[in-house]
């Protein structure tokens, strides 16, 4: 058996950055989604002036990179509003509770990143979720259930658990892959493929072999990294 395990975080740019690269492997091998929690609990913060400043830099890094798109709503609209919050643990647990419903998780993930990174939506907000679940075809109720039913302890455990594959799999923060085969986890150099999604599904059938990766630097996204220290 071959599968994908992703540690990522719905507010990690470079999350966002290999977004192609997730979607390219779903066409191969089964992902599974392990959500780590880049800003909970003391790193949830409101969306300031000095977080707008921290996190430009890496996303114009991004953009030039991959080319992934990033919107005016979330540059001029998300970012300089300061009523929005910071908070990876509702995302977390709606995809979590999008997953239980209908093996929908991935599908939310990607709906989540989009509606971020491109729209400039709060995606920390329940009644945001529950829109965009049900823009990918989740009923409205049984999604606010399940996400209600996802929160709290679930999700704690569910952060808890990816944090201890992210360490044993000895990433150095997100996004951080692996490719499990026959029971056997094999850490995968993102570096490597960043910006060559065809290239990453051929080697996930066992077509190619792995590139050289260009700048090891590349994707190291942390809390100590990507978001400054909530105030």
């Amino acid at each position: 058996m071959r599968q994908l395990h992703y540690v990522h975080d719905p507010l990690c740019g470079w999350c966002y950055a290999i977004a192609p690269l997730i979607q390219a492997a779903r066409g191969v091998v089964p992902v599974r989604l392990h959500g780590g929690g880049l800003m909970t609990g003391a790193r949830r913060q409101p969306v300031t002036p000095q977080l707008r400043d921290y996190v430009m830099p890496h996303d114009r890094r991004i953009a030039a990179l991959t080319g992934q798109p990033f919107g005016d709503a979330y540059f001029d609209g998300l970012l300089r509003d300061a009523s929005a919050v910071y908070d990876s643990e509702p995302p977390i647990a709606a995809v979590l509770a999008a997953e239980q419903l209908g093996g929908r998780g991935a599908d939310l993930f990607a709906r989540l990143q989009t509606a971020h990174y491109v729209e400039g939506r709060r995606i920390a907000d329940a009644d945001v979720l529950v829109d965009l679940a049900a823009e990918i075809g989740l009923g409205r109720e049984p999604f606010a259930q399940a996400l209600a039913d996802a929160g709290g302890a679930a999700v704690q455990a569910h952060m808890q658990a990816s944090r201890a594959l992210l360490q044993r799999l000895g990433g150095q923060g997100f996004p951080t892959l692996a490719l499990e085969v026959d029971g056997e986890l094999r850490p995968i150099d993102v570096n490597a493929f960043l910006g060559q999604p065809q290239r990453f599904a051929d080697w996930l059938r066992g077509e190619l072999p792995a590139p050289a990766a260009a700048d090891a630097n590349a994707l190291a996204c942390t809390p100590e990294s990507c978001a400054p220290p909530a105030s």
